[in-house]
């Protein structure tokens, strides 16, 4: 394998991995908070959040990542054609190089939009922790 290409492969990985991270409530330290501790709290929170997937569910972020990275890779394989015609690789070597580079973008953004939850389903589950005693700050 190509140097060049290990090293975007490890790149990417990376990147996507700290993109797949999604977002959590945060909670103030009420007294409730305190008594029960962050085990019990972060328990609390995976209950509310399971709930509200079956409550109300999450948007589809899969599609929307693989819808993302598709887009990518087709502008960057016709702006890569037309950079390749005009240097020296050619227009398909071009047409390449920029669908992988358009895909990867694509992809980098649609999994960072993926942590972002419906604003439905994160209103579920601040509703659902405050019910418990929590008081929730925001998500992050």
């Amino acid at each position: 394998m190509h140097p060049g290409l290990r090293r975007s492969l490890l790149v990417f990985a990376c990147a996507a991995a700290a993109g797949c991270a999604a977002k959590r409530p945060v909670l103030y330290p009420n007294p409730h908070y305190r008594s029960v501790g962050v085990e019990v709290a972060q328990a609390d929170i995976d209950t509310c959040m399971r709930m509200a997937e079956t409550g109300v569910g999450d948007s589809n972020h899969a599609a929307e990542t693989a819808g993302s990275g598709a887009v990518g890779a087709g502008t960057g394989a016709a702006v890569g054609a037309v950079g390749g015609a005009i240097g020296r690789g050619g227009a398909g070597t071009g047409a390449a190089v920029g669908a992988a580079t358009g895909g990867m973008l694509g992809l980098f953004r649609g999994l960072w939009r993926w942590r972002d939850h419906d604003p439905i389903y994160m209103a579920y589950v601040d509703t659902c922790l405050s019910e418990k005693g929590y008081r929730p700050l925001g998500w992050r």
